[in-house]
């Protein structure tokens, strides 16, 4: 039995993760690491399971981590945007010689990250990053293609589109910000390359994407961390792209006119004698009409789907798996923190064997995974996985199953 803490334990993906943990059966104790310390406490009072106990965090605070963090087994880092606290936490993290889990979903955050392969070694500890959706997830169903399923994997296309939580934070807004602003990576015919999002190069990669469950949409180019991983560990692939969305789509348009006519700037401006960051108002008026545009699109519950497409051949023949998870009533918080929650868990019970910097494709075993979603999660509540796989063979015909649902 050991001690995990969540950081960023409050919000909409560490809570889902905070009460996952508790109820495992895994941890002695699991502490609640926020920056809202009243919220913390009041979450350990209402989950059950493991001993539960709150402490204070300031993620920009190397000291404040390191009291948060000690005696700990196992560290799940979910506080966002992880461009700007991600290295910073992960350092003190290192430095205190305790295993890590994390969700990152920026690409350059990750590229930081992975920097510091060197001195987890060192440290003798895993830290295991990007353990979500996408990247996370993701990243382990085409490792498992890879290894179970195809000969040689030549094209990864990961499609993501979510939404309609109750609640929406402004690291999430600023996340999304962040990465249409930025040059999105990818890997076309065999090489890295960027594309922006407002240019040619962007919008020759948007398309209709069918999501199960959930509707088609058109979805755009996002700069996730699977498209520089997977590439490094999947040899002979010639493709890699992550492109999705945000519901409804009205909002996700309304982040990106934002975004278009620069408004999320964050050098301050004056405005009739006050000094406004033009970044932290887009993010309050975006927040402002979130829950309008929802209503008119008539989503009123938490819905998403994560849709990967792994071409390859098999003795010699073309051979498609397209692997979808969708759900309604279970949103982000759910599709993230509960992979989170589960990477910790692998980490604490040594299913997690490789030192450094690892993305997930690099060091979890999909059946541990599949395994764990199964009995774990299933038997404290949850939905475990719920994986519809499709099969499309060399003669063109198309199979459907179930996988752990």
């Amino acid at each position: 039995m050991s001690k995990v803490t969540v950081l960023g334990g409050c919000g909409a993906v560490g809570s889902i993760a905070t009460e996952t943990l508790a109820s495992s059966g895994v941890f002695s104790e699991v502490t609640v690491a926020d920056m809202n310390i009243m919220a913390a406490r009041k979450l350990a009072r209402t989950i059950k399971g493991s001993k539960l106990s709150a402490v204070e965090l300031d993620a920009e605070n190397p000291q404040s981590i390191r009291k948060a963090i000690s005696g700990s087994s196992v560290v799940l880092n979910c506080v966002g945007p992880f461009y700007k606290y991600g290295p910073t936490i992960m350092k003190s993290v290192i430095e205190a010689r305790i295993n890590y889990v994390d969700v990152c979903d920026d690409f350059d955050a990750t590229e930081k990250l992975l920097a510091m392969d060197d001195k987890a070694k060192k440290a003798g500890i895993s830290a295991l990053i990007g353990m979500g959706s996408s990247p996370g997830v993701a990243n382990v169903l085409v490792r498992f293609c890879a290894d179970s399923l195809l000969d040689q994997v030549e094209a990864v296309d990961i499609y993501h589109a979510h939404g309609g939580e109750k609640v929406e934070g402004a690291a999430v807004v600023k996340h999304r910000i962040h990465s249409m602003k930025i040059d999105i990576p990818v890997f076309l015919n065999g090489e890295f390359t960027t594309v922006k999002l407002f240019e040619d190069s962007g919008r020759a990669l948007e398309e209709e994407a069918e999501f199960q469950d959930v509707g088609t949409y058109s979805v755009y180019a996002y700069p996730h961390p699977e498209t520089i991983t997977l590439p490094k560990y999947l040899k002979g692939v010639k493709r890699v792209t992550n492109l999705g969305l945000v519901l409804p789509p009205a909002y996700a348009e309304l982040i990106k006119g934002m975004v278009r006519l620069g408004i999320t700037d964050e050098k301050p401006i004056e405005v009739q004698g006050h000094k406004i960051i033009p970044l932290e108002f887009a993010v309050v008026f975006i927040l402002s009409q979130r829950q309008r545009l929802m209503k008119e699109a008539g989503i009123n519950q938490p819905m998403g789907c994560l849709k990967i497409v792994v071409k390859g051949y098999k003795d010699g023949g073309k051979n498609t798996y397209i692997f979808s998870m969708s759900s309604r009533g279970q949103g982000m918080g759910e599709g993230t923190g509960i992979p989170a929650a589960i990477g910790a868990i692998l980490t604490a019970t040594g299913k997690i064997k490789e030192k450094g910097v690892l993305p997930p494709e690099a060091c979890v075993n999909p059946l541990d995974m599949l395994e764990l979603a199964k009995t774990k999660v299933k038997a404290a509540g949850g939905r475990g996985f719920p994986i519809v796989i499709e099969h499309i063979d060399k003669d063109g015909k198309s199979q459907r199953m179930d996988l752990f649902s």
